[in-house]
Formats: C-alpha cells, sequence, structure tokens
C-alpha cells in the first residue's frame, strides 16, 4: 500500500515539475512589454496538460469499481491494512485542509504567492465548491460501501478530495516563485489519503480518484477566476448611483446619478 501511495505522489510531482518547468520557459521567452493582464491570463488558461494526472487518477477510481483484479486490489490492501491493526486517528479531518491554510500564513509572513487575498480566496473558495458539486452527488449515486460497513457512501473519498484540491492550490501559487514549497502541500494530501484507508473508512480507489476529482477541481477554479473576476467587477462598476443635493438660482432640490 505504502509503495503505491508512494507511487502516486512521484507520479503528480514528477508531472508537476515539468508542467512547471514548460511555464517557466514559456514565461522566459515573453516580451518585457507584455502587460500584467496578459500575464494572468496566461495563468488561468486551462490546457490539456493539466488534465492528465486527474484524468487518470479519476479513470483509475472508476475502473477499480468494476474490473475485478482492481477489484481485488482494493480488498486486499485492505486486508493488509487490518492485520496490522493501526490505530485510527482524526487527523484526516484538519490536514484535509492544512495547504490552503499554510497558503495564507505563509503570506501574511511575507513569503507571497501568485495573488492577493482576495484573488487567491475566491479561487480557493470555487476550489472547494466544485469538489462538493463533484463529489457529494456521486457519492449519492454510484453508493458504494465502505470498508468499515457504516454506509454506503465510499466512492470518491471526499477528505481526499479536499486535501488534493488545496495541495493542488499551494502548487499554483507557488510553483514558480519556489517549487519545492509549493509541492509540499502533496504530503499533507498523501497523509489525508493514507489516513482515510487506514481508519478504515475508503478502499485505495476511492482516495484515488478522489486525488483527481480535487486536482481536476482546483484547475477549473483558476480557469473560472477570470470570468467570476470579471462579473464581480462589472457588478460594481457598471451599477454605480449617487445622490446628491443641489442649489441653483434659489432653487433647491436632490439629483439622482445612475451609470449602467
Amino acid at each position: 500500500m505504502k509503495g503505491l501511495v508512494s507511487s502516486i505522489l512521484i507520479i503528480i510531482v514528477c508531472f508537476q515539475k515539468v508542467y512547471a518547468q514548460d511555464s517557466l520557459e514559456i514565461n522566459q521567452t515573453q516580451d518585457s512589454i507584455v502587460s500584467k493582464f496578459n500575464s494572468e491570463d496566461k495563468t488561468h488558461q486551462l490546457s490539456y496538460k493539466k488534465l492528465i494526472v486527474p484524468a487518470a487518477l479519476i479513470s483509475y477510481g472508476v475502473a477499480s469499481l468494476t474490473i475485478k483484479d482492481l477489484k481485488q486490489l482494493n480488498f486486499s490492501t485492505q486486508y493488509e491494512i487490518s492485520e496490522h491493526k493501526p490505530d485510527h486517528i482524526r487527523l484526516d479531518n484538519y490536514t484535509q485542509y492544512a495547504p490552503g491554510v499554510l497558503v495564507y500564513g505563509l503570506n501574511a509572513l511575507g513569503v507571497k504567492g501568485k495573488h492577493n487575498f482576495k484573488e487567491r480566496t475566491i479561487i480557493y473558495g470555487t476550489s472547494l465548491m466544485i469538489t462538493t458539486a463533484f463529489i457529494l452527488p456521486l457519492k449519492h449515486i454510484i453508493k458504494e460501501e465502505r470498508p468499515d460497513f457504516s454506509n454506503n457512501l465510499s466512492f470518491p473519498s471526499g477528505h481526499t478530495a479536499m486535501a488534493f484540491a488545496s495541495a493542488q492550490f499551494m502548487f499554483r501559487e507557488y510553483k514558480d516563485t519556489n517549487f519545492l514549497l509549493g509541492i509540499s502541500g502533496y504530503s499533507f494530501a498523501v497523509f489525508t489519503a493514507a489516513y482515510r484507508m487506514l481508519n478504515n473508512k475508503h478502499w485505495l480507489g476511492d482516495v484515488v480518484g478522489g486525488a483527481g476529482f480535487g486536482i481536476l477541481s482546483t484547475e477549473l477554479a483558476y480557469w473560472l477566476y477570470p470570468k467570476i473576476n470579471h462579473f464581480l467587477g462589472s457588478k460594481k462598476e457598471k451599477n454605480q448611483t449617487m445622490i446628491m443635493p443641489y442649489y441653483q438660482n434659489g432653487n433647491t432640490g436632490i439629483s439622482l446619478v445612475k451609470n449602467f
């Protein structure tokens, strides 16, 4: 089990390193007169490269629901875990959000990420909402029984999805300035995924699929951010109302000026 989880983490980190290097090369070739707006627009584009890892993880998770060999791997992994009788701890309830909290803490300490407080709050909030929109309906549609038989809401793992959404958020904020810092959030995500299995709450396929949905949610949040920001900004800019008193030639009154 440790080997499988470690392999998943290595694949994600290696792919993210290649992606970060590609982004750096593109940025270095840009002319110095390119505006900040255009640079940010590049940041929020959704390319196929960003979807490879989440698509692969989600595909594995879905396949584990029906393919015999993968289902057997789920059972054998849980059997191996049960043989060691690990202590059930609930740190996974908190580590799922640790990378996101770290981003805010690091910014408060002066380690600036790609976005300011308002921007990253919109992005992170959108990511968590998209994650929830993926996870909750799927749990009730698929109705996979948990390893501990507590209910039929096992696939996909919500804790793991939130953890990897948070880790991907941290990576996207710091990948261009400090790659090692950016990928450090994945350690919390892998810890969360591992302990969902150690606590006998999820199968291997559940956490792999959950990781994919989490990463995908954050990528979609970054893609949607310019559209959300434009919508919020247009509301403020276009709908302005001003009421002011006036006095002219002995006449007094109130004037109303409204911009649409």
